[in-house]
């Protein structure tokens, strides 16, 4: 097929190398434009943008598809299909009625269940048994379009970045898979009494709260690493916790317990296993007790 891709950020580029590698054409990437950043605040471009020049591919990053001259720009792709995964932008009905066959996404949950923009994070937060991948045809509605193929995986203790890679790579094949079966596979319309909204991270979610319970907090700090980090303060520093594992003991919540670092809870306690200090690299708990003088008693909070 003649398609159109429009993605972002790393999770997208798998499903970008799986259409090139399948033999599709990909007449044209649409991605976010370039982030300033670093010292100089020089442009960055996106993973997939970075990636489609890599690939001799055109790229265009518009701040906007609602304009008729960019609508038209992309009409003129004369594209078969567009293949969208984590683009970043609201497509208008001019964008979703340009390819011959539509839109298709590649969206990062198990729909109706987290829609929306953070659905890896709030399946992990929420406890969820497993997630996977839905390939969707796109309408206007938000994740609303009817269903082409899913894939599942067990959640099973891991976290958002380890998810965020089995999915991305899930997707990628799901997505090359439908665009095989594209002339046989029957779209299942979407039960919105099951749907569930999935909201951007907000980087103030990420301070953890002692008086929750400890199986709570546990699933949070999986959910938030590696982004944003779930963090606390100890002895007047920032630390941020990336794992942790649910351990006996009672007392004030934030209390340190004992010299392994366990931390009381609201029930229960939480026993961290990889933190990162400030300007520091990521360590195992041994690593920051060996260099931190932290005795029980002290005040997590």
């Amino acid at each position: 097929m003649r398609i159109i891709f429009m993605g972002t950020p790393d999770f997208a580029v798998p499903t970008l190398n799986a259409l090139v590698e399948a033999g599709h054409e990909v007449a044209a990437v649409y991605t976010q434009p370039p982030s300033r950043s670093g010292r100089g605040k020089q442009e960055r471009p996106s993973p997939v943008h970075a990636r489609a020049e890599a690939l001799g591919i055109e790229v265009r990053h518009p701040v906007s598809l609602k304009g008729a001259g960019e609508q038209a720009a992309f009409a003129a792709l004369d594209a078969d299909i567009a293949v969208v995964a984590a683009y970043g932008l609201l497509l208008p009905q001019a964008i979703l009625d340009a390819p011959k066959h539509g839109c298709l996404n590649v969206h990062g949950s198990l729909l109706p269940r987290w829609r929306g923009a953070a659905p890896i994070h709030r399946a992990v937060q929420a406890g969820d048994a497993e997630t996977g991948i839905t390939i969707m045809r796109m309408e206007l509605g938000l994740d609303t379009g009817p269903m082409l193929l899913k894939g599942s995986t067990p959640i099973a203790g891991k976290t958002t970045g380890e998810l965020h890679d089995e999915l991305a790579a899930m997707g990628a094949s799901l997505m090359v898979e439908a665009l095989a079966r594209f002339d046989t596979l029957e779209a299942e319309t979407q039960d919105d009494a099951l749907a569930t909204y999935a909201p951007k991270i907000d980087k103030a979610e990420a301070k953890l709260d002692f008086t929750k319970l400890a199986d709570v907090l546990e699933r949070e700090v999986r959910a938030f690493a590696p982004f944003p980090g779930s963090w606390f303060m100890l002895g007047g520093e920032r630390v941020k916790l990336l794992l942790a594992e649910l351990a006996d003991g009672k007392g004030p919540p934030g209390t340190i317990l004992d010299d392994r670092l366990t931390i009381s809870c609201g029930e229960g306690a939480l026993r961290p296993l990889r933190l990162q200090r400030a300007g520091k690299p990521v360590m195992s708990a041994e690593d920051f007790l060996r260099g931190n003088a932290i005795t029980a008693g002290m005040i997590a909070g």
